[in-house]
């Protein structure tokens, strides 16, 4: 798989179901999210726009996409979490099963971020990003087309403790063709 094909698998929507565990609050939490993936075009004037930000060469953006969600936590059950975020994948060169990826809003802090994807051999996406203040480990696969799996790790910034773990499971949500 390569990061064409796994943005091609990952369209569309998913219901997200995600157990958390944050070490620093010795805290438990599940999440439950509602999550749309659309394509976005390579001319798209927010991906260029990202590019430049980051000093990247719009023409090289492979695959761009935007990701929105809505969720609720048992921790707060007052605020529903909502957001969406740009991510452009910036190949390796010819390689296309690593490089980087753009992001508007990163994971671990709400600010644009770089992170260095590798896909591996199994078709696991392979995701390190560096923070401010944090460090973030994603892994994403998929069990089938529309069944997927993502566990994420947040690190101290040196990389030397976990703060918070979490694991996802994610279903696509199949539109009936009945009326």
């Amino acid at each position: 798989m390569n990061i064409v094909e796994f943005v091609k698998l990952s369209l569309g929507e998913w219901r997200s179901q995600r157990s958390a565990h944050h070490l620093a609050f010795q805290h438990f939490e599940a999440v439950t999210s509602e999550i749309e993936i659309i394509g976005l075009d390579e001319e798209d004037s927010q991906v260029i726009e990202l590019c430049k930000v980051n000093n990247i060469d719009p023409k090289l953006a492979t695959s761009p996409f935007k990701m929105t969600w809505e969720g609720e936590s048992d921790w707060d059950d007052d605020e529903t979490m909502s957001g969406s975020t740009i991510l452009v994948p910036i190949p390796d060169g010819d390689d296309l099963t690593k490089g980087k990826l753009l992001r508007e809003q990163g994971y671990a802090e709400t600010i644009p971020s770089i992170g260095e994807y590798e896909i591996v051999e199994d078709g696991t996406f392979i995701l390190s990003t560096k923070y401010d203040r944090a460090a973030a480990e994603e892994k994403i696969w998929f069990a089938t087309p529309n069944l997927r799996f993502r566990v994420s790790l947040i690190k101290t910034s040196n990389g030397a403790g976990v703060t918070t773990a979490s694991f996802s499971s994610e279903i696509r949500s199949l539109k009936s063709s009945e009326g």
